[in-house]
């Protein structure tokens, strides 16, 4: 897959991710591109790991899958960073 492809996809799923998990997650387009090709990698590579499936093609199902996964995990995770944050803020 190539490096476009892959932003796109990281995109994507960062946006899906966002509108399946509940609540409010801060952050613009650009955090949700970070935040989704971070979660491409990880779902990418806990699928390679896991399942011997990792993301070869752009249109297949598995790379989706994987991919939003690893984003929903990502971005729970960045929602108990910035959490946490404000709580010890205030």
């Amino acid at each position: 897959m190539g490096f476009f492809a892959f932003l796109i996809l990281g995109l994507i799923a960062g946006a899906i991710a966002k509108l399946i998990l509940p609540g409010k997650q801060g952050g613009g387009w650009l955090i949700t591109l970070l935040l989704g090709v971070v979660g491409a990698l990880l779902g990418g590579w806990l699928g390679s790991v896991l399942f011997g499936v990792g993301l070869q093609d752009f249109w297949n199902l598995s790379t989706w899958l994987l991919a939003i996964g690893g984003s929903i995990v990502v971005l729970l995770i960045y929602g108990l960073i910035v959490n946490s944050r404000k709580g010890r803020a205030a």
